[in-house]
């Protein structure tokens, strides 16, 4: 078996090795689930190498950046629609926005898949530095993009590497974390990308500024948005030899049963058990991937409408209300953002005190009922700064949920793939979304005047969210266990 990686303590005991056995059987009193969350008991965090945190920062960086690529897209994205297709009519603008959304939630779902497999294959480190670069440096090829068929490519492959970053970092923290402080690096390594949404946010206020000023010329600021989002490429040049393999796999892969049954399809779905969590966790993550991408990212669209209606009256220069609607754009991310950070971290915090399922209960709900007032009642420039938080507060919740609960569910030798496949299946289904969203805009309620078809396609889609509550009295409940060893 390879040598533990700097500092982590092992987490597998070999009859062999009577040092590290008693050495496993000390830290397992340590590692009492309970004692983080109860008075008196230590900090999760104390005892933590700097290992453990260099592994947290990477893999917090690595989402962080994904993140960052996610959010310049949903805000460059009606800007770049209406460059590439050569139109202002906003029904053609959101039905090809809804084209281009589902062909990069095509490719996230089909990376996820091929680098979930690979992720219990070759390793979570390698396969999450591969990603990283991957997503990197087609979100810059974006820029370069002349028609919407070449630019929806360059999305597909960016999909690709985004998919598969998330499934591999959080098996890698999982794996690689002390046993009492796994939940709270798993909810605060979530929590965490709110800063990569942020982040894209403050650069599409910064070049909407600059836009609005004339100081950007004939510079199209959706491409530099793209351009910008290939630095993360460097990341992977800082962390591909430091990073090691969590000690729960290599010794997943020195046992020869388990390395031929690693990220197998037909193992993960051959046990009754892991099936049944598979299809449940798919559930869960279907109905928080639809909200998100077929509904809550679109609000910024909504908003983008909202404003040119409100300015309309001011007879403004193309540019100068260009550089206002991408200034806008940007703060209506950063307020989705708060709310994120706080639905994350208090779910995060819920998840320990009244357990995985009645937090996802509560998501659920909240999801549901503030994201239809959401896209009901939009209407001024002050809406946005309370209704905007309300409708992220409870979707982003429920992602802190499935970084802690996912990989509660799955063996270290399936636990990327079964991550994947629950979070990036529903991916699949999931780009209907975006899909159905610029259907029912412009087919169903194309009729209505104003911005009515884009209201009530996105409160008609809120009932995706009764899915996930559907699912959850067939979820095991996880609060205060390990993970699943591979001897099941």
């Amino acid at each position: 078996m390879a040598a533990p990686e700097p500092g982590a303590e092992p987490q597998i005991c070999s009859p062999a090795k009577p040092a590290l056995r008693w050495r496993a059987l000390n830290l397992s009193r340590l590692s009492d689930p309970v004692a983080p969350g109860t008075r008196g008991g230590p900090p999760w965090w104390r005892g933590l190498s700097r290992y453990h945190w260099f592994v947290l920062a990477v893999a917090a960086l690595g989402w962080l950046f994904d993140c960052l690529d996610q959010q310049l897209f949903n805000i460059a994205r009606v800007p770049a629609m209406k460059d590439l297709l050569g139109t202002a009519d906003m029904r053609v603008v959101t039905e090809y926005g809804g084209y281009a959304t589902s062909i990069f939630l095509v490719g996230w779902a089909a990376g996820g898949l091929g680098f979930g497999i690979l992720g219990d294959r070759i390793g979570r480190a390698r396969t999450m530095v591969l990603t990283i670069l991957l997503y990197s440096l087609c979100t810059g090829l974006s820029a370069l993009a002349t028609g919407f068929w070449d630019f929806a490519l360059y999305r597909f492959l960016t999909g690709l590497g985004v998919g598969g970053e998330w499934a591999v970092g959080v098996a890698l923290v999982a794996e690689t974390m002390p046993e009492r402080a796994r939940p709270q690096a798993l909810g605060l390594l979530q929590t965490l990308s709110t800063v990569g949404n942020v982040t894209a946010a403050l650069i599409a206020m910064g070049l909407g500024w600059l836009e609005q000023s004339g100081q950007m010329g004939r510079l199209d600021v959706w491409r530099l948005m793209f351009l910008i989002g290939a630095v993360p490429a460097l990341l992977t040049v800082f962390i591909r030899r430091r990073l090691k393999e969590p000690e729960r796999w290599q010794h997943a892969v020195a046992t020869g049963a388990a390395q031929k049954r690693a990220g197998s399809y037909a193992e993960l779905f051959g046990n009754p058990r892991w099936r049944r969590n598979a299809i449940v966790g798919f559930l869960l993550a279907f109905a928080g991937v639809v909200g998100l991408w077929g509904i809550l990212f679109f609000s910024i669209d909504l908003i983008r409408a909202v404003l040119r209606q409100a300015f309309a009256g001011e007879n403004l220069e193309p540019a100068v209300l260009a550089g206002r609607l991408n200034l806008w754009a940007g703060i209506a991310s950063i307020l989705i953002n708060v709310g994120a950070f706080a639905g994350m971290w208090t779910f995060s915090v819920l998840n320990e005190r009244i357990g995985r399922r009645a937090s996802f209960a509560l998501a659920f709900g909240l999801a549901l009922v503030c994201t239809a007032l959401g896209f009901a009642f939009i209407r001024t420039r002050a809406d946005i700064f309370w209704l905007v938080p309300l409708m992220s507060f409870g979707q982003f919740g429920l992602f802190a949920g499935y970084a802690i609960y996912l990989p509660e569910l799955f063996p270290t030798r399936l636990r990327s793939t079964g991550v994947s496949f629950c979070y990036n299946v529903g991916r699949f289904l999931a780009a209907l979304g975006p899909l159905t969203l610029g259907l029912l805009t412009s087919k169903v309620f194309g009729h209505l005047p104003g911005l009515l078809p884009l209201r009530y396609a996105g409160i008609s889609l809120c009932v995706v969210f009764l899915i996930g509550l559907a699912a959850l009295p067939f979820a095991p409940e996880t609060k205060g266990r390990g993970l699943p060893d591979d001897a099941a």
